[in-house]
């Protein structure tokens, strides 16, 4: 995780279950969007079903945010942990928009089954929407 102080706050606050207090700040400084991406690279499991907490919380009001985040959310799908690789996926299932498709057809042929398992299904349910 780079070494920005934002990060650490809201992840060590994600860990800790202060989800609402993060749902506030997100809604009043929306540059905290652009973390999105820093924080699922947190190797906390916590932190990352959090993010993903605070994205359905989001979502009604600030999809149009949510939807630029997807190329940094990508990059998550490189990861060495397959679970994190895995949580991306799904995190950018829950932004439901297609512009995810391309970044997860790279995980097709994951070496992890559950990886492309959760990918195969992310794919179908976004060329629907």
């Amino acid at each position: 995780m780079p070494d920005n102080p934002d990060i650490k706050m809201i992840a060590d606050y994600m860990e800790n279950g202060f989800l609402e207090n993060i749902i506030d700040m997100f809604r009043h400084d929306r540059n905290l969007f652009k973390l999105l991406g820093s924080l699922m690279a947190d190797e906390r499991n916590r932190v990352r079903l959090g993010v993903i907490a605070l994205v359905e919380a989001l979502k009604p009001q600030y999809y149009g945010e949510l939807i630029k985040t997807i190329p940094d959310i990508a990059k998550n799908l490189k990861s060495q942990d397959a679970i994190a690789r895995a949580d991306a996926v799904y995190l950018m299932e829950v932004i439901g928009h297609e512009s995810a498709i391309p970044y997860l057809k790279e995980l097709l042929n994951d070496e992890n089954i559950l990886v492309r398992e959760i990918t195969q299904d992310a794919i179908i349910e976004l060329s629907q929407k």
